[in-house]
C-alpha cells in the first residue's frame, strides 16, 4: 500500500511541469552567457591578428616604394604607423631586414637588418635559416623582409592566451633597385 503512494506520488512529481521554464534557464543561461562571451572573444582575436598582418603589409608595400635612404628617423616614424595601424596597447616589435640572392654561393645574404621594440637584428647566419619562408629569385635580387610582434590579450578568459602575433612579410623593391640604409641622418 505504502508502495502505491509511493508510485504515485512519483509520477505525480514527474507530470508536474510547474517550474520548468525556471529549472531551465539556470542550467542554459550560464552555458549562454560564456558562449556569446567566446564568439566576442574569437571574433575580437581574428580581428587583431587581421590588423596585424594588414599593417605588416602597409608597412612592406610602404618600404618597396621608398627611393631615398631608411634613416633610423624613417624606421621610429614606420613603427609608430604600425602601433597606430594595430591600436597597439603593449610594446610592439619591428624588424626591417633586406635580403639579397647569391648565386654563386647558392644562399641568401643580408644587406641590412634594423630593429626596433629591443629584438635583435638579423646575422647572415639567421637570414640563412629563414631561407624555407625566403622566395626563390634571381642573382642579385632583394627583397624587404618585414617581421611584426604585437601583444594579444583576449578581453575574456575563455581559452584564447595571451600572445605574441607574429607576421612575415616580404617584398621586393619597386621603383629602386634595393632599400639603402643610412646612419647619422
Amino acid at each position: 500500500m505504502w508502495l502505491e503512494r509511493m508510485k504515485t506520488g512519483l509520477r505525480g512529481f514527474r507530470d508536474d511541469l510547474r517550474g520548468v521554464v525556471a529549472v531551465e534557464s539556470i542550467i542554459v543561461l550560464p552555458l549562454l552567457f560564456w558562449a556569446l562571451l567566446a564568439m566576442y572573444a574569437f571574433f575580437d582575436a581574428y580581428r587583431q591578428a587581421g590588423l596585424n598582418i594588414k599593417a605588416a603589409y602597409t608597412i612592406g608595400d610602404l618600404l618597396s616604394r621608398e627611393t631615398n635612404y631608411v634613416t633610423d628617423d624613417y624606421l621610429d616614424t614606420t613603427h609608430q604607423l604600425f602601433d597606430l595601424m594595430t591600436r597597439s596597447q603593449s610594446n610592439s616589435k619591428l624588424r626591417v631586414t633586406v635580403v639579397k640572392w647569391n648565386e654563386s654561393d647558392q644562399r641568401y645574404q643580408r644587406d641590412w637588418s634594423k630593429t626596433r621594440g629591443g629584438i635583435p637584428e638579423l646575422t647572415n647566419t639567421d637570414v640563412k635559416n629563414l631561407a624555407e619562408k625566403l622566395p626563390d629569385m634571381p642573382d642579385g635580387e632583394r627583397v624587404i623582409v618585414v617581421e611584426t610582434w604585437a601583444r594579444y590579450a583576449p578581453p575574456f578568459k575563455v581559452g584564447i592566451d595571451e600572445q605574441d602575433l607574429y607576421n612575415f612579410v616580404f617584398t621586393r623593391p619597386r621603383f629602386a633597385p634595393q632599400l639603402v640604409w643610412k646612419d647619422g641622418i
